[in-house]
């Protein structure tokens, strides 16, 4: 045996020979527990926890959608700023005003039947030349005022056709900048009522006119009629001549 087999061995049977003695540090009280890692519970308490989390996550979600609901809900309701209606309402009235003002036979059934019987019906033959003379002056007087008239109400109708662009123009802007169903429906209809604002002074327009031309044409029939009394009298004979005495000499003087 060599040297260095010799320590060796006597290195080891020296550790051998010392006594084991169990110190504090090797001593583990009865009561003390082990912790133990338990792979599935783990997995069990992470899904619980996930599925919490979601539930949270859907109801923040949730809760989002029911505030933006009723933030489009308060955008759909809340109304037009802007109203066109007392400056259409101007313009019907200014029509109206017009329309009101026709000289002579205004727009009234029993006013123009009581015209139409007493001026513009068959010419009376017992009606005297001056009557008839005075006839004809009025119905070309009513024929003039309804002329007249007419131009004044197309007049007011083209007076009115700038308000009504500017209207529209603010009108469409409205309704391209409403923030909600209420203000784009509030809009659509002001521009609906400028629109029927506009159909009533083309129908005030049409009126006057037809008035005015109504006038005329009865002038011409009621002038016809009062032509052929005038001709009917002035071909009728007369009592013709009736023979008499007559005097050439005065008697006086022995003449």
């Amino acid at each position: 045996m060599s040297h260095r087999h010799l320590r060796a061995a006597l290195l080891a049977a020296s550790i051998l020979s010392i006594p084991v003695i169990p110190g504090p540090l090797m001593m583990r009280p009865a009561s003390a527990q082990m912790t133990v890692f338990d792979p599935s519970n783990y997995v069990q308490n992470a899904l619980s926890a996930a599925r919490a989390l979601e539930q949270v996550t859907n109801q923040i979600t949730s809760l989002q959608n029911e505030a933006m609901m009723l933030i489009n809900q308060a955008r759909n309701l809340a109304s037009l700023p802007y109203s066109a209606l007392q400056e259409l309402q101007q313009s019907v009235q200014r029509t109206q005003q017009l329309l009101g003002e026709a000289q002579r036979i205004a727009y009234d059934v029993q006013q123009i039947d009581q015209a139409f019987t007493s001026t513009y019906g068959n010419a009376s033959p017992s009606a005297s030349d001056q009557q008839l003379i005075a006839q004809a002056r009025q119905r070309w007087q009513n024929s003039v005022g309804g002329l007249q008239d007419a131009l004044r109400v197309q007049a007011g109708v083209v007076g009115n056709i700038d308000t009504h662009r500017a209207e529209m123009s603010a009108l469409v802007g409205q309704s391209q900048g409403a923030t909600g169903a209420l203000q784009a429906a509030q809009a659509g209809n002001q521009l609906l009522a400028l629109q029927a604002q506009q159909l009533s002074d083309l129908a005030a327009v049409l009126a006057a006119n037809g008035r005015a031309q109504a006038l005329s044409e009865a002038e011409r029939a009621a002038a016809a009629e009062q032509g052929r009394e005038q001709r009917r009298r002035f071909l009728t004979p007369g009592a013709g001549y009736q023979p008499g005495n007559a005097r050439m000499f005065s008697n006086g003087n022995g003449r």
